[in-house]
C-alpha cells in the first residue's frame, strides 16, 4: 500500500472514529432521562441536566424549472429542446447539538431523496480553538457554506459549481476570537483526503483512492463591525446596526477530480476522467457580506488553475458573483413584510490550450416568506449566455419557482 493510500485510509478512519466514539457517548448519555419538545427550531431533545442535546429537522424543497432542469454550460445544452421540468428538488433529515458538554457538538445530515450521508462531523474544544473531524461542507467560500434553504435566489451561482470543493472528508482546526469586537476574527485551517464526499461506483475499484496529495485548505475571515455576517443569505432581522464580513481564503491538491459536489468528485467540461494524481489544482477565493435594515449584499471572486499531468497543459478559470438583496418594507410600509426582492450578476471566464468561453448569469428574484427560511416561496428569472473563441454567443431565458419548508 503506497504512502498516499494509508494517509487517506487513516485521515478517513481516525475521523469517522471519532464521530462514533462521540455519538456512543452522547446516546448513552441522553438514554438516561430525555426530554421531547417540539419548537420553532424544529424537534429538540433534551437531557434532565442539559448536558445532551439535540434538535432534528426534516426539508423539503419542490421546484418547477422552465426551459431545462439544470442551467446550460456547454453549445449542446443551450440548443437543447426547450421543456418543462417538476421534481421534489431536495429532501433532508437533519439534526445537530452538544454531545455531554457545551464543547463537544455534532452535525448530521442525510439525503432522502439518494438515500446518501451528507454531514457527519463532531466539533472538540472551546470557541477559540475548535477540532472538527468527519464529513461536511469544506468551510471555504460563503456561498457553497450557506445552505441551500437559506439562499436568497432559488439556486447558487453558476460560480458554485466550478469553484466549490464541496463536501470532503477531514479534519480542521477552527476557531474565533475577539467576538463583537472590531478585531472579530474567524479562522479554518483543514486537512482532507481529496475524494469529495465519497467515491463513485464505477471508481471503487482498488487503487481508486491513491491520489497524489491530500486537499488543504485555509479561510480567515474578518468581521470587521463586530458581529459580522452568518452563513446566511437574506436579513430577516433588519439589522439595527451594520454587519460586515470579509475574508480570503486557498486551496488545493492533486487527484483523479478537476470539481466537487454533493456526489463527490467529477469532472468539468472537457475534462476526462483521471488516474491518481492526474490533475494538480490551486484556487483562492475573497469575499465580502453585508446586512443592515433589511439589505443584504454579497460577493466572491475565484482564481483557479488546473494543470492536467497527462497532457502537460493548463486550465485558467475565474469567476465571480455580485448579489443584493431588499425588504421594501423597510423603506415603505405600503408593501408587505414578507416580501424580499434581490438579484444577481454572475460569470465564469475560462481559458486554456488555446480556447476561451464566458458563461454569463443575470437573474432576478422574489421570495415570501411565511417563516422565514424555514417556510418561503421564491421565483426568479435569468438569462445565461455563453461566449466561445470564435466569438459566437448563445443566450436563453430561464425560470424556476419554488417552495422550500422545514419542520
Amino acid at each position: 500500500m503506497s504512502s498516499n493510500r494509508r494517509h487517506s485510509c487513516f485521515c478517513w478512519a481516525w475521523s469517522w472514529l471519532w464521530a462514533l466514539l462521540l455519538a456512543t457517548a452522547a446516546w448513552g448519555r441522553a438514554s438516561e432521562s430525555l426530554r421531547a419538545d417540539y419548537t420553532r427550531e424544529g424537534l429538540k431533545l433534551q437531557s434532565d441536566d442539559g448536558d445532551f442535546t439535540a434538535v432534528v429537522n426534516a426539508r423539503a424543497q419542490v421546484r418547477s424549472s422552465w426551459p431545462f432542469s439544470r442551467r446550460p454550460r456547454t453549445a449542446q445544452q443551450f440548443d437543447a429542446e426547450n421543456k418543462h421540468d417538476l421534481r421534489l428538488r431536495r429532501a433532508r433529515l437533519k439534526a445537530s447539538g452538544q454531545a455531554g458538554a457545551p464543547w463537544i457538538e455534532y452535525g448530521y445530515e442525510h439525503d432522502l431523496i439518494d438515500g446518501r450521508l451528507l454531514d457527519l462531523r463532531v466539533d472538540i474544544g472551546p470557541k477559540w480553538l475548535r477540532l472538527r473531524a468527519g464529513q461536511w461542507k469544506a468551510d471555504y467560500s460563503r456561498e457553497r457554506v450557506d445552505s441551500s434553504g437559506e439562499l436568497q435566489l432559488v439556486d447558487r451561482s453558476i460560480v458554485n459549481r466550478p469553484f466549490t470543493i464541496d463536501r470532503q472528508k477531514g479534519a480542521m482546526a477552527l476557531g474565533r476570537v475577539g467576538e463583537d469586537e472590531r478585531w472579530d476574527s474567524q479562522y479554518f485551517a483543514g486537512v482532507f483526503t481529496g475524494h469529495g464526499r465519497s467515491l463513485s461506483p464505477e471508481q471503487t475499484t482498488p487503487g481508486a483512492a491513491d491520489d497524489g496529495e491530500p486537499l488543504w485548505m485555509l479561510r480567515y475571515q474578518w468581521n470587521a463591525l463586530g458581529g459580522g455576517v452568518e452563513f446566511s443569505q437574506s436579513d430577516l432581522e433588519r439589522s439595527a446596526t451594520p454587519r460586515l464580513s470579509m475574508a480570503v481564503g486557498a486551496s488545493g491538491n492533486s487527484s483523479r477530480y478537476t470539481r466537487f459536489s454533493s456526489g463527490g468528485g467529477g469532472q468539468l467540461e472537457g475534462f476526462d476522467p483521471g488516474s491518481p494524481g492526474r490533475y494538480r489544482i490551486r484556487q483562492q477565493v475573497e469575499d465580502v457580506a453585508f446586512q443592515y435594515r433589511g439589505f443584504s449584499a454579497q460577493h466572491e471572486f475565484h482564481w483557479k488553475s488546473i494543470f492536467d499531468h497527462v497532457r502537460a497543459t493548463r486550465t485558467e478559470l475565474r469567476g465571480s458573483y455580485t448579489q443584493a438583496g431588499l425588504f421594501p418594507s423597510v423603506w415603505t410600509k405600503r408593501i408587505p413584510e414578507q416580501l424580499e426582492v434581490a438579484g444577481r450578476f454572475a460569470f465564469v471566464d475560462r481559458r486554456g490550450s488555446g480556447e476561451r468561453n464566458t458563461l454569463r448569469e443575470f437573474s432576478a428574484a422574489v421570495n415570501w416568506f411565511f417563516d422565514g427560511h424555514r417556510h418561503k416561496l421564491s421565483a426568479q428569472l435569468s438569462r445565461y449566455s455563453l461566449q466561445g473563441t470564435t466569438g459566437a454567443r448563445r443566450s436563453t431565458p430561464a425560470f424556476r419557482a419554488q417552495w422550500d419548508l422545514t419542520l
